[in-house]
């Protein structure tokens, strides 16, 4: 995923910063709990398609930061 799309892009639920999971092809928002999946290099940016993330997960990346 192209470095200049990460800076730009927000979650669009909370309008915060993303993190990259490079392992997982995911944009974290640890305010929202979610994940967004990348597929084929494109976030998908909806709510919808985003997957929950558990407390330990935000925990974890919390932690990370």
């Amino acid at each position: 995923m192209d470095a200049k799309l990460l800076d730009i892009l927000v979650c669009p639920v909370t309008k915060g910063a993303l993190i990259l999971d490079k392992a997982n092809q995911e944009l974290i928002s640890v305010q929202a709990g979610l994940a967004y999946p990348i597929k084929d290099d494109i976030p998908v940016m909806l709510e919808d398609e985003a997957r929950r993330l558990t407390p330990e997960e935000i925990e974890a990346w919390r932690a990370k930061r």
